[in-house]
């Protein structure tokens, strides 16, 4: 394995998940507001799970956002 090749891959993974899941929770939850379902000072369960194929890797993290 190169680990120089490994690791800008994973990396390169992981800001992708970042961004994108940050941008489509900010979206969720600003429309949810705009439609009436949220006032904007919950606190949301939110659960994001990881999954490798090939290594059969499954990891879950749960914690809450917390709107204001």
């Amino acid at each position: 394995m190169n680990e120089d090749v490994f690791n800008a891959s994973l990396r390169g993974f992981l800001k992708k998940v970042g961004i994108t899941s940050q941008r489509e929770i900010e979206k969720a939850v600003r429309d949810a507001i705009e439609a009436g379902k949220l006032k904007g000072n919950e606190k949301l369960p939110a659960k994001m799970v990881l999954t490798i194929g090939g290594v059969s890797l499954s990891h879950e993290i749960s914690d809450e956002i917390e709107l204001g």
